[in-house]
């Protein structure tokens, strides 16, 4: 679909060869090599319903690489961003559960390092605001009171600068290091809706999460601080949810079934809450 437009890109050494990757849900890729390398070549526009701008994208992603957390960006322009292709192992659920400790540490260098390489003004991500808004642009508040409830329960921490969409898909192993990639939803917010991701999206049993605090966090967990990422995890799966019957509306993706994946992380939700009220 986007050959001829990936063909035209002032930054090959040709010839080149162009093969789609799979499994985003709402921008396209492509694996590109030509004399000097591997590129993926990533299109996307902007998502106001969504909050994602890619120009905030692609200067997260060069701060990333700058960081060292992300591949090189080398070129982009509206609509399209080419960075270097990483040579690894795309995660599972399974991997993460296996990796809980690598991954803690990845984390918390990544917010701590990554305010010092973002420029121009700073973004706010706030899950409970974008569950709100979402709530707002689908005509339907019955998921309010309970988003009012797991903000609540939320302990203070402070803001750092988050990667707010840790689905598996998202750490790339090489051999050696983990490599994040995907920043759209990228911005200032609290570690703990990035815990949430990880242990939501991958399904953690109660010890796993409890694991991940004690890492992250370098200390043994306290009754409050599994409250709060019992929450978060609910409401990371609320907003997968509501992402999802947002995309429905708003993005036609052939061979995407929006009203599936909805489905399937309300049905999370629910055990999510049901886990949360042993907590409370």
């Amino acid at each position: 679909m986007f050959d001829d437009r990936i063909k035209s890109l002032p930054i090959w050494n040709v010839p080149i060869s162009i093969t789609p990757l799979h499994g985003g849900l709402s921008n396209e890729s492509y694996l590109v090599t030509d004399k000097t390398g591997k590129y993926v070549v990533r299109f996307g526009i902007d998502y106001p319903f969504h909050h994602v701008f890619r120009d905030r994208e692609v200067m997260t992603a060069r701060a990333a690489f700058e960081a060292g957390f992300a591949p090189e960006v080398v070129y982009s322009e509206p609509g399209v961003m080419v960075s270097r292709f990483i040579e690894g192992r795309t995660f599972t659920a399974s991997d993460i559960g296996q990796n809980i400790a690598k991954i803690a540490t990845l984390l918390r260098d990544f917010h701590a390092k990554m305010p010092t390489k973002i420029t121009g003004a700073g973004f706010a991500f706030w899950p409970f605001h974008v569950i709100r808004d979402y709530a707002h642009a689908l005509g339907d508040n019955k998921y309010l009171a309970l988003n009012t409830k797991l903000e609540a329960a939320q302990i203070p921490l402070p803001i750092v600068f988050a990667h707010n969409d840790l689905l598996p898909a998202n750490f790339i192993d090489d051999g050696q290091k983990l490599w994040l990639i995907d920043f759209e939803y990228a911005g200032f917010s609290t570690a703990m809706f990035d815990l949430a991701g990880v242990s939501a999206n991958a399904q953690f049993s109660p010890d796993q999460s409890d694991e991940l605090l004690t890492e992250y966090f370098r200390s043994t967990p306290t009754p409050a601080l599994k409250k709060s990422l019992a929450a978060m995890q609910c409401a990371a799966l609320l907003r997968e949810a509501m992402w999802s019957l947002v995309s429905e509306i708003h993005l036609k993706t052939p061979g995407v079934d929006f009203a599936a994946y909805a489905a399937e992380n309300f049905a999370r939700l629910d055990s999510a809450l049901t886990a949360y009220r042993t907590l409370t």
